[in-house]
């Protein structure tokens, strides 16, 4: 009479790979750089066997011309949504702080960047005072702001800042230009300082995990006797510090300037901040997750491109990545 194989013998090597299943998903999980790290790599494979001579060095060159002004960018919105804000005016302050820049090129390198980034610390500023001291809701204040922006920089165009479509050399050098062996941008020198500088920030400083704090629980903020203004303040105007040094690397970039120079990187600036992990519901995240969205953004609009894909169907693309990771966190958000 035969025996039958006990359950448990058969069933233990099914045991074993589940646990080993789980044990590498939640290794992922904790470890969400590698998921970036690994579609970063798949998506420059696909652009390379799309377009052969995308490999190389002049090809990441150029796709990494594209990420520093949108990393920049993503910077802002990345410090403000883990705040629960966001800022819709930062591609107009980034175009504002370009024209004036042009305006002032012939004064010098050194002025043209100083007064362009005044534009983005006055926008900033007034960003701030509007959410933080007279309670007005982010979307609405940014929108408003971005809107007054238009309007303002659209009637100097025709008086005081007639003609100030061009940048100085140093500008265009800096935006644009390489060194060694013009292998690596300048651009992506500024941004990697900026990077180090915001990262440090965030993980490091007493203002750092305040961010944190008022994004998590701005209440239990308060009641620990933080000025929470004092922080909100801060952000936004950083953020339109980061907008406006975008914009002058866009306009050193593309040579010229126009009311329609950053209006494409607004949907892509919350999508690469929301690809590297930042909710937008404030209190989790951070800027190293948001620099492999940018890149991530940047190879997409490489293939997009090669693909002869229309800037109408990008923005398409980049709006649907954003409305699928917002369910993602909302979904996680209530099964929390």
């Amino acid at each position: 009479m035969s025996q039958s194989t006990p359950p448990a013998q058969t069933e233990a090597p099914n045991a074993k790979s589940i646990s080993l299943t789980f044990r590498a998903l939640a290794f992922l999980a904790d470890n969400p750089t590698l998921i970036l790290l690994g579609v970063l790599v798949v998506l420059a494979l696909m652009a390379g066997s799309i377009q052969p001579g995308y490999l190389t060095v002049a090809g990441l060159r150029t796709t990494l011309l594209q990420a520093a002004p949108l990393g920049i960018l993503a910077a802002a919105q990345t410090i403000l949504m883990l705040m629960g804000g966001i800022d819709l005016s930062v591609t107009m302050i980034a175009t504002g702080a370009a024209y004036v820049a042009a305006n002032q090129s012939p004064n010098g390198a050194a002025v043209a960047i100083l007064l362009g980034i005044v534009v983005g610390l006055v926008a900033g500023s007034v960003n701030g005072v509007g959410v933080t001291f007279f309670r007005v809701n982010p979307l609405i204040m940014t929108l408003a702001m971005s809107g007054i922006l238009l309007g303002l920089f659209t009637a100097w165009t025709q008086t005081i800042l007639r003609g100030s479509t061009q940048v100085t050399g140093i500008i265009k050098t800096i935006s644009a230009g390489s060194f060694w062996d013009n292998r690596i941008p300048y651009s992506v020198m500024v941004w990697a300082a900026i990077s180090l500088l915001l990262i440090w920030l965030l993980r490091r400083t007493g203002w750092g995990r305040l961010i944190y704090a008022t994004g998590d629980n701005e209440v239990a903020v308060r009641l620990a006797g933080v000025q929470v203004w004092q922080v909100r303040l801060s952000a936004y105007i950083l953020a339109g510090v980061l907008g406006a040094v975008a914009g002058i690397l866009l306009a050193g970039r593309t040579g010229a300037v126009d009311l329609q120079l950053a209006s494409a990187f607004l949907l892509p600036s919350v999508a690469a901040a929301v690809i590297g992990g930042t909710s937008i519901f404030g209190g989790v995240g951070g800027y190293t997750g948001t620099i492999l969205g940018a890149l991530i953004l940047s190879v997409l609009n490489s293939i997009l491109t090669f693909l002869n894909v229309g800037q109408a169907l990008q923005q398409v693309v980049y709006g649907l990545i954003v409305l699928a990771l917002a369910w993602g966190y909302a979904g996680l958000t209530k099964r929390g």
